[in-house]
């Protein structure tokens, strides 16, 4: 009989807008890690945690809280475009993520935002 893995975890390497980037997704039992780096190292470790009161759609809003790096607002932006929908998929779990990014355009965000989902283990 084959043992299942502990933790469940993919990663993925693709030039995203010129940039070499590494994504790794690991499902935890109580949350979700993401890594995305354009600079081979962690970054900035943000925390992305639904809120109980939900919007007026019926989902939950996301609060971000950079844990350790710097913290501004543009980090708060990324953050929660980058993994607003795997918080939302994932059964509103909350996610921590580590990213480095060289691109923070919109465009860049987006496509980030589709290598992580080719890595998807929640």
């Amino acid at each position: 009989m084959e043992a299942s893995p502990i933790l469940t975890s993919k990663q993925r390497e693709e030039v995203v807008h010129g940039f070499p980037t590494e994504v790794v997704c690991t499902a935890f039992s109580n949350s979700i890690l993401v890594l995305v780096t354009q600079y081979g190292k962690m970054g900035t470790i943000v925390y992305v945690h639904p809120n109980t009161i939900g919007d007026n759609v019926g989902r939950p809003s996301l609060t971000t809280k950079v844990l350790l790096g710097e913290d501004e607002p543009l980090i708060h932006v990324c953050a929660k475009n980058l993994v607003a929908f795997v918080s939302e998929e994932a059964g509103n779990k909350p996610v921590v993520l580590a990213m480095a990014l060289k691109d923070k355009t919109m465009e860049g965000i987006q496509a980030l935002r589709e290598v992580i989902r080719s890595c998807q283990v929640w």
